[in-house]
């Protein structure tokens, strides 16, 4: 008995995928992607820190962020797990080609069933919100989605979104520009409802090619089964992504 092996600790992030070269998790919701002035839990740190412990690894490990999720939003993210790596999933975002679906439970619902948004999005730091404008003004960035309405239950809708743009805070400006704020999202205009949450935004599917095989992975992680995303069935998740395929796929 007293040789028997000494079982691995448990990932502290449910992984939806991992190799010599990657790690994908569930970013929940709250946490920041990477480190910042506040000292708080960041996702770099937690998964050095996991990695460390799993593989009982001395020294430093390393974990390279190449896409971020605003805070307040939860799901799949892909790591790093070797510069190299790292280097050409950047290239893959650079490029766009590095692909993002996210699902998202918004009041009302848009005019259109489906369709692409193109607004200017100019952030004041200060406050942390982003204004929305309709065409080209100082220090504002071009802003581009395409959305798609998977289902509606009880005056909220389930949409599926592609972004074309990484602008921060874009889902939810340019939705709530439409008349359509995010379940919970009160900063972007939504309505206080009881036992509010954390916004409805998540990141449900991440493709790209991967950077040492070249074959093309696929990351899925659903939503969890709480307000408001427990008001749709699980079959709704899973349509989102042929609504608006990744690519690959």
């Amino acid at each position: 008995m007293g040789n028997d092996p000494i079982a691995a600790p448990a990932p502290l992030l449910p992984v939806l995928y991992e190799d010599n070269h990657l790690l994908a998790v569930i970013k929940p919701p709250g946490m920041l992607s990477q480190a910042d002035e506040t000292g708080e839990m960041d996702m770099v740190t937690l998964l050095k820190d996991d990695l460390k412990a799993r593989y009982q690894k001395p020294g430093n490990v390393y974990v390279g962020l190449v896409h971020r999720l605003d805070r307040p939003v939860g799901g799949a993210m892909l790591f790093a797990k070797t510069s190299k790596a790292a280097s050409r999933l950047s290239e893959s975002v650079r490029s766009r080609s590095f692909d993002k679906l996210y699902v998202a439970v918004v009041h009302g619902s848009p005019e259109a069933a489906a369709g692409r948004l193109r607004h200017f999005l100019r952030k004041d730091a200060g406050r942390n919100i982003v204004s929305v404008h309709h065409k080209q003004v100082p220090d504002a960035k071009e802003a581009i989605l395409d959305y798609a309405v998977v289902a509606k239950q009880g005056g909220l809708s389930l949409i599926a979104v592609k972004l074309l743009t990484g602008r921060s805070h874009q889902i939810r400006a340019q939705m709530a520009e439409i008349g359509c704020p995010l379940v919970y999202d009160r900063k972007y205009g939504a309505p206080a409802v009881q036992g509010e949450q954390d916004i409805a935004l998540w990141s449900t599917s991440i493709g790209v090619a991967h950077p040492v095989t070249k074959e093309w992975l696929t990351i899925h992680a659903q939503p969890p089964k709480t307000e408001p995303w427990s008001r749709f069935r699980d079959d709704d998740f899973i349509r989102a992504r042929s609504i608006l395929p990744l690519e690959g796929m």
